[in-house]
């Protein structure tokens, strides 16, 4: 029997740090549930809490130095055919962690697809294995926490069978929604194969109803935007990717909770990877970073009186990285405010790869490119630097101002989605609204016009390293969701 002192949570990803680690998603995957672990009785109305992490076994993370030991093994029942599934189980951060394995995962070698079909048919796969597990290990989920098109479809199949299968009947449904533009593509194909009808809403665009992001959101007792800002955006036509119609139809349902920082692994303190540590006491090693990072970039001039700028990004046109391109060559071609430094660090779409290359080839003194995804030099760019440019053309949460703000380093960001919820103009950084070249221009010439004002500065500094985003706070409200849905159950179940 139950214990109802216990609340379960199922919580399904692609990723999730440290096994697998491809975005922003892995960040939350890997740290929420270990940051909810660590509540208090009182957090979840004196019950205890039983989170369980899902995700696919990869062949990248079979091929790595985890062990998982097998832990059940049964067959998926599809129209026409069985898939043989597998199970296995580990622990981290007091967190139980089961990796699926079957055919659809162990033949893709990456974790997403340029093949929508395998990717359809992997996640599609991953979701009701995730059901089946709970069946298979006789551990009824209180509650069902979903993210993005991935796992969608598991909180579409689960409203799907929860009035027929008593196994189910009181589990609730919450889908994260960290990147709406994604909503699974191509998978039409899959549904069939794993006979999932389209769904019938006719709130959802007809094009949406075999799409596993609509589907789940279709469906689901709560939606969860990664930050406030982007909970209210996509009810508008300019970030809505055309369902802000029907996300108004469940507006009651969706609410948005700003996603948190590791401070474990993001810490000026305690960082292995910079050359001095430093807090917001003691400052000191701030400037020693500052100094092995010009080194390093072979920059001339002094370090002290000239401030560094970095970029850390994926090289992607939702990251307005042309629009820091033309705004810094704007700043050089003027001949004002040109005492500075900056470091280009991102991979990614090609072209604009290459027009970094030519920003720093053209600036020689200013610019330095640096094509690679590099995890140790970011660490010491955020350690080093003075300003972190960001003009995201939207940004669901963002995760880089967080960090570049608990290391002293304030941010120049566009004023969009989780950017909003996290920088105070003027105060922690600078904002700027308009996307466009010059707008970036104006409030990168401000933050720099500051950096002239040390004790100004300094006074900023401290408080953008004094703002608390550690998970403590996000996993709070998700702890108090999680039960309200529990208790909204309750009540939906005795009319």
């Amino acid at each position: 029997m139950s214990d109802p002192r216990k609340l379960r949570v199922l919580f399904i990803a692609s990723e999730a740090d440290p096994l697998v680690k491809i975005g922003g998603l892995g960040d939350v995957a890997g740290s929420l549930p270990a940051a909810l672990k660590t509540l208090s009785l009182s957090d979840f109305n004196d019950r205890s809490l039983d989170i369980r992490l899902v995700i696919p076994y990869y062949p990248t993370i079979a091929a790595g130095n985890w062990r998982p030991k097998i832990l059940t093994e049964f067959d998926l029942e599809l129209p026409t055919e069985k898939i043989p599934v597998k199970v296995y189980a580990l622990k981290y951060k007091d967190v139980p962690i089961y990796l699926i394995d079957g055919e659809p995962v162990a033949k893709c070698q990456s974790v997403y697809s340029l093949n929508t079909v395998e990717d359809g048919d992997k996640f599609t796969f991953f979701s009701l294995a995730a059901l089946e597990l709970c069946k298979a290990i006789k551990w009824k989920p209180d509650i069902l926490h979903a993210n993005d098109w991935h796992t969608a479809l598991a909180v579409y199949h689960l409203a799907e069978i929860r009035t027929s299968d008593p196994f189910f009947s009181k589990t609730r449904s919450l889908l994260s929604l960290h990147n709406l533009p994604f909503m699974g593509a191509g998978t039409r194909s899959s549904l069939d194969r794993f006979g999932i009808v389209p769904s019938t809403d006719t709130t959802l665009p007809v094009w949406g109803r075999e799409l596993p992001l609509p589907m789940g959101l279709s469906t689901a007792d709560a939606i969860v935007a990664v930050s406030p800002q982007y909970s209210k955006e996509i009810l508008k036509p300019e970030y809505g990717c055309d369902l802000q119609g029907f996300l108004a139809t469940r507006k009651d349902k969706l609410s948005g909770i700003i996603n948190g920082l590791d401070f474990s692994l993001w810490d000026p303190a305690n960082d292995s990877a910079i050359r001095s540590p430093f807090s917001i006491h003691d400052l000191n090693g701030k400037a020693d970073n500052k100094k092995a990072v010009w080194e390093e970039y072979n920059f001339s001039g002094d370090f002290e009186k000239l401030p560094l700028l970095v970029l850390i990004s994926r090289m992607d046109r939702q990251k307005g990285i042309d629009i820091a391109l033309e705004g810094l060559r704007r700043i050089l071609q003027n001949g004002q405010h040109c005492n500075w430094r900056a470091i280009l660090l991102g991979s990614g779409d090609p072209n604009l790869e290459g027009q970094t290359a030519t920003l720093a080839f053209d600036f020689p003194e200013q610019v330095r490119a640096v094509k690679r995804f590099d995890s140790q030099l970011s660490h010491r760019l955020y350690a080093g630097a003075d300003i972190l440019m960001m003009p995201s053309r939207y940004e669901a949460c963002g995760l880089s101002q967080l960090i570049a703000m608990r290391y002293g380093c304030l941010p120049v960001a566009r004023a969009t989605g989780g950017l909003v919820d996290t920088i105070k103009d003027g105060k922690t950084g600078f904002l700027f609204a308009p996307i466009e070249a010059e707008a970036f221009q104006g409030s990168l010439e401000r933050a720099l016009a500051l950096y002239g004002q040390p004790k100004k500065w300094l006074v900023m500094q401290k408080k953008a390293m004094q703002e608390d985003f550690s998970w403590h706070n996000s996993a709070i409200q998700y702890a108090r969701l999680y039960v309200s849905l529990v208790d909204e159950g309750k009540n939906f179940l005795k009319r």
